[in-house]
């Protein structure tokens, strides 16, 4: 039998004592050449001290859209980056205000993709859940806003569907969003290129009151119109809802039914109420305006109720009240309506400030005055 050498125990003691003090050490067991082998046991010890190598924790990397971004383009998703793939069982992250979507997991990221794009001029917050443990399971929360959208666009969807005197057309090269309505959502906020032209027959006081990319009385108008059409209150204003519905209708192609009308009432002597459709006169009329302790205001404005009959009331500047049956109204400022009222003549100032016609005329003019058509009304 084959000794074990004094060099050999040596080592085997000291490996001992490096491992742990012979409580987990190595075991050398000797073979007939009298070279030493690690047994099981020492192997198995060695790659649990390898498994028990610390995993990095769960950490949030980044959130996308970044925190206080402003004018953020409606049509991006929310991705939340994390160090690591996140567990199937953990908590998605939370959008505020709630959105219809759908949260995706791919590889490292947490993808929300809203189902019709994330609404314009409008502030988020997203809430990533806490990934620690015990004390230091906190939730971490950031914020955007979206963009508002394109005055320019409105004005080119309007134009497109017949709600403005204009024509828009694309840019060579400039694709118009047609009937997809993520292209129709992305040029909402960043509008195609394109020009507009006139369509002919309209007066000059038209013209003067258009503003390309701005606000304007216009734009008003024709959102109202628009919304009349779309049973939206006819208020002029482009909500979220209108801009939901238009976006809606120039997928689709829903051109305005009515044609483009457009009125002045004169208070030069005779007085008179003319409208233009579609780019030619069509009526004209001698008309009566507002007395002078009850005049009708001077300016455009766009009509937002019609009514074929109605018992119009209110108080005469002597303080005694009126209960009038009037017919064939249509209001464009406040109490203001052009409708139908009984007179001897017409064509001076004989109202408390509406636009008075005859029977006939107020009947014949009536269709010509649809939701939105603006009154402009002139000394």
């Amino acid at each position: 039998m084959s000794s074990v050498s004094r060099k050999t125990i040596a080592w085997a003691a000291g490996a001992a004592l490096v491992v742990g003090g012979g409580a987990t050490g190595i075991v050398l067991a000797t073979g007939g050449s009298g070279q030493s082998t690690p047994s099981h046991a020492g192997s198995t010890a060695i790659a649990r001290a390898a498994a028990a190598k610390p995993v990095a924790p769960l950490r949030l990397v980044s959130v996308s859209p970044a925190t206080d971004a402003k004018d953020v383009i409606g049509t991006e998703d929310v991705t939340v980056t994390y160090n690591q793939p996140l567990p199937a069982t953990a908590p998605m992250p939370a959008i505020s205000p709630a959105l219809a979507g759908a949260w995706e997991l791919t590889g490292n990221t947490a993808v929300f993709t809203p189902a019709t794009g994330l609404p314009e001029d409008t502030s988020f917050k997203v809430t990533v859940p806490g990934l620690g443990a015990g004390a230091t399971r906190t939730s971490s929360t950031t914020s955007f806003k979206t963009a508002a959208y394109s005055t320019l666009r409105l004005q080119e969807i309007l134009s497109q569907l017949g709600y403005l005197p204009l024509t828009w057309t694309p840019a060579a090269g400039a694709a118009s969003p047609g009937a997809s309505a993520a292209a129709q959502l992305s040029a909402a906020y960043s509008p195609p290129a394109g020009t507009f032209g006139w369509k002919s027959g309209y007066p000059s006081s038209l013209h003067e009151q258009w503003a390309q990319g701005k606000p304007n009385t216009l734009d008003t108008g024709a959102v109202a119109g628009f919304e009349a059409d779309h049973n939206l209150t006819p208020n002029g204003i482009a909500s979220p809802a209108v801009w939901t519905a238009l976006l809606t209708a120039a997928a689709g192609d829903q051109q305005d039914t009515h044609g483009y009308s457009y009125a002045i009432a004169s208070e030069s002597l005779p007085e008179t109420l003319t409208i233009w459709h579609n780019g030619t006169k069509v009526f004209s009329s001698a008309a009566n305006t507002g007395i002078g302790v009850a005049p009708t205001a001077h300016g455009t404005f766009f009509v937002y109720l019609k009514l074929p009959f109605q018992i119009m009331s209110g108080t005469n500047p002597d303080g005694s009240h009126y209960a009038d049956p009037v017919q064939w109204v249509s209001y464009f400022d406040g109490g203001e309506a052009v409708h139908y009222f009984p007179r001897g003549s017409y064509g001076w100032p004989q109202s408390l400030g509406c636009v008075e016609l005859p029977y006939t005329a107020a009947a014949e003019a009536y269709p010509y005055l649809p939701y939105g058509t603006l009154v402009t009304v002139t000394p």
